[in-house]
């Protein structure tokens, strides 16, 4: 069968990293072979489709070499990042730069522009300013220009990270539909979703090995140990996580956030509105509703990122008398990359204790633990923008929490995460919450809401429409009860 991509010895290095991420590194693909790349967060799989494609060092340059390399003519690309690889300000004319790469006349543009939105599930008028979508909205926009383009292969490095449930399965089976005769080569965390489309898995190991090549159950059912011991994801691994044990909410808890008639505008329109909600020390509250509904932009009213009306109190006064609120309240956005102040790891995580006069030994050995605790000791002198989009996601969050503020708002922290990064974070921050924190957590992810969460804020259409306890202990003990 004629090759797709096919790789002989493949060597790579970042500037800056002690060793090579890819040593002799060799495989090929089939044409109309549906690929997917597992591994842990950081080991390599993004880069190494990006090597496929050609992006490394076309575009990206990154030394490498290789005895041979066959890539695709023609083939699309969509991020992990969305923002990535928008080269145009508005929607319609972001498909239609890809219209025109393949000489699409421009009278049929409109029409087509409409039924590839339509394709993603893309509910929204063609000439939207890109900037104003949410980040699940982009990952979906994204897909449509890549479609657009009409290519024999598809790279897909996480195209429904940011997506809720819904909007995952839609884009699947968009995916599954338009890459039927096509090579599809993926990498993806929520490998539920894709198991069904997949003819072979390609495992990679923490220092960018393949570990194992093979069908998926093969796989699955020969290496879950190896799965298992370098942290990735694979069927069934949350009720292998099981439940954790958990502390109930004291309804005497001090409250650290309460909030009245609040709105938060962007320009002049209002975006999101909280008739009434109250938050308390030792809760966890998820923050859920379908992509752009608001959740974010509930996250940017509450830190003041965006203007406000209504009454706003932050432990008791009112938010004018809490500035500034990086003391009380620890903010990650949903861009990693939006929050990097300084040119290393260490340096970034030091930085919000610098600010608050901690002394030098006490920095030193809270960087280190959380070097440890975030998985990035080998990472303490890289750039912030030269990591891998999970350990960027892992230092937004770390460098956030450090200075141990009680507030904490998170917007998707665990997306691009593996298996055990992800457990490694929700039980740090479960950690915090029993001893008296708040979390407020943006996610899609409905095994984090049942397993972690207090309470549940729901958001439709720019409001907060309902605010539900969630009994964690009473449910916990009922899953042990039936033993799961």
């Amino acid at each position: 069968m004629k090759e797709a991509v096919s790789i002989e010895r493949l060597r790579l290095k970042f500037p800056g990293r002690a060793g090579l991420l890819f040593c002799d590194l060799s495989l090929s693909i089939a044409q109309g072979e549906k690929v997917l790349l597992l591994g842990p967060s950081g080991c390599g799989k993004s880069t190494l489709l990006q090597v496929m494609a050609g992006l490394i060092p076309n575009s990206i340059d990154v030394p490498m070499k290789a005895e041979r390399l066959e890539r695709p003519e023609r083939w699309g690309y969509v991020f992990q990042d969305p923002d990535a690889q928008f080269c145009m300000p508005y929607a319609d004319e972001e498909i239609a730069f890809a219209l025109e790469n393949r000489n699409v006349p421009r009278e049929q543009m409109p029409e087509r522009i409409h039924a590839l939105l339509d394709q993603v599930g893309l509910a929204i008028a063609p000439h939207t300013d890109i900037h104003t979508l949410s980040g699940g909205m982009k990952q979906r926009l994204a897909l449509a220009s890549v479609l657009a383009l009409e290519p024999d292969v598809l790279f897909l490095d996480e195209p429904t990270a940011l997506l809720d449930d819904e909007g995952t399965k839609a884009v699947w089976q968009t995916v599954k539909q338009v890459g039927r005769e096509k090579t599809v080569i993926i990498v993806e965390h929520k490998i539920d979703h894709v198991l069904d489309f997949i003819d072979r898995i390609i495992l990679l190991g923490r220092d960018g090995q393949i570990i194992a090549d093979g069908e998926a159950k093969t796989v699955f059912s020969r290496y879950k140990h190896a799965i298992g011991a370098h942290g990735i994801w694979y069927p069934g691994i949350w009720d292998d996580y099981g439940w954790p044990e958990r502390r109930a909410v004291s309804e005497e808890g001090e409250e650290l956030l309460r909030l009245s008639q609040f709105r938060g505008f962007r320009r002049k329109e209002a975006k999101i509105e909280v008739s009434e909600a109250a938050v308390r020390g030792g809760e966890w509250i998820a923050v859920t509703g379908k992509n752009g509904a608001g959740k974010s932009t509930l996250l940017h009213a509450l830190m003041q990122l965006i203007r406000t009306e209504g009454r706003y109190q932050l432990f008791g006064d009112d938010i004018s008398e809490r500035q500034p609120l990086h003391r009380d309240i620890a903010f990650v956005f949903q861009n990693p990359e939006w929050q990097f102040v300084t040119h290393s790891v260490r340096d970034e995580l030091a930085y919000s204790l610098k600010l608050q006069g901690r002394p030098a030994a006490e920095i030193e050995a809270l960087v280190h633990r959380f070097l440890v605790e975030f998985d990035l000791i080998e990472q303490q002198d890289t750039h912030p923008y030269q990591l891998s989009v999970g350990q960027k996601r892992r230092l937004s969050v770390a460098s956030s929490v450090i200075a141990g503020q009680r507030l904490l708002l998170l917007d998707e922290p665990t997306f691009g995460q593996d298996a055990k990064n992800t457990f490694a974070l929700l039980e740090r921050l479960e950690s915090q919450r029993q001893q008296g924190a708040a979390v407020i957590m943006v996610t899609h992810d409905e095994h984090i809401v049942r397993r972690f969460a207090t309470r549940r804020w729901v958001i439709e259409d720019g409001a907060l429409v309902r605010d539900e306890p969630l009994d964690v202990c009473r449910l916990a003990i009922a899953k042990r009860g039936m033993g799961r």
